[in-house]
């Protein structure tokens, strides 16, 4: 087994690696947006590469059309992404406008691009497929009715297998990027986190999976994803399952346990219904079909 030797002071980013070509970029820009744009070189790139934060690079930012678009991927959800997408756009529009800056003191506007921010998200917590974060909920107090002076949304996308279909149907490499994580947490749950990146890394080749990419930078991957992703996360995320099944398969033998009782008490199907509805949160159709399933 090989032996990785993590460079802890230089983070660079699978994310980016993938997306590094402008066709590429393109064609996840054209799945988010459902655009059609076809030329790589309408694309111009942003990403500033000595900006951090938090220990880690952003991932690609661009401007395409009149749009300047931050596209960021976090294995760890934050409530704090607007705020951290709004320093990443001062800085990017800093250097944007730096080649005239003189015109901010004339009396004719300076238009700059409209912006964007996505943020893909793969990580272990449960979240809904789409989202937005505002950085004007992070402002103390509610400002007494007035409107914030400064905004930053970010578009949360889950883009964990089985989440966004659509998208991921419309960007192949962003599909086959969930495919690759899914296989790591598969291969955890039999092998260290170091074996589990190797094992699923040599499936994806198998499969036509990033091909490319992982029979190009295939080391420098796997270096890449021991680093970027902690391997107690995905200890968590398993135990979490594990808690799900564990937590269903009690629910359910509470709901029979109910329905038992009150049918040897005379209760009616219909009250009983009502009663499982009540106690354990249930949709009408949910609770009929436990009174179908267990009313024998």
């Amino acid at each position: 087994m090989i032996f990785y030797k993590l460079n802890t002071k230089h983070k660079d980013r699978l994310f980016r690696l993938i997306f590094n070509e402008k066709k590429e970029l393109l064609d996840l820009y054209n799945a988010v947006n459902e655009s059609n744009y076809t030329n790589p070189d309408d694309l111009e790139i942003t990403t500033m590469e000595d900006v951090v934060y938090m220990g880690m690079k952003n991932d690609l930012s661009f401007i395409i059309g009149d749009e300047l678009n931050l596209y960021e991927h976090q294995s760890t959800f934050s409530p704090n992404l607007p705020l951290r997408g709004f320093l990443y756009f001062a800085s990017v529009y800093r250097a944007y406008i730096e080649p005239m800056k003189q015109k901010l003191y004339t009396d004719s506007p300076l238009y700059i691009p409209f912006p964007q921010y996505i943020v893909f998200y793969n990580g272990t917590k449960e979240e809904p497929g789409r989202q937005e974060l505002k950085m004007s909920d992070l402002y103390i107090g509610n400002g007494k009715g007035k409107d914030p002076a400064l905004e930053c949304t970010a578009v949360v996308l889950n883009i964990n297998l089985g989440h966004n279909k659509k998208l991921m149907e419309r960007c192949k490499r962003l599909k086959e990027y969930a495919q690759l994580i899914a296989a790591i947490r598969k291969y955890l749950e039999q092998f260290q986190f170091e074996e589990a990146v190797e094992y699923a890394v040599e499936e994806c080749i198998r499969k036509g999976i990033l091909e490319n990419v992982l029979r190009k930078n295939r080391n420098e991957v796997i270096e890449m994803i021991l680093e970027e992703w902690d391997e107690n996360e995905f200890r968590e995320f398993l135990k979490e399952e594990s808690w799900n099944e564990g937590h269903e398969a009690g629910v359910k033998a509470g709901i029979k346990g109910i329905i038992k009782v009150c049918k040897e008490f005379g209760v009616s199907k219909e009250e009983t219904l009502e009663k499982i509805k009540k106690e354990f949160a249930l949709t009408q159709e949910d609770a009929e079909k436990y009174i179908e399933e267990y009313w024998t």
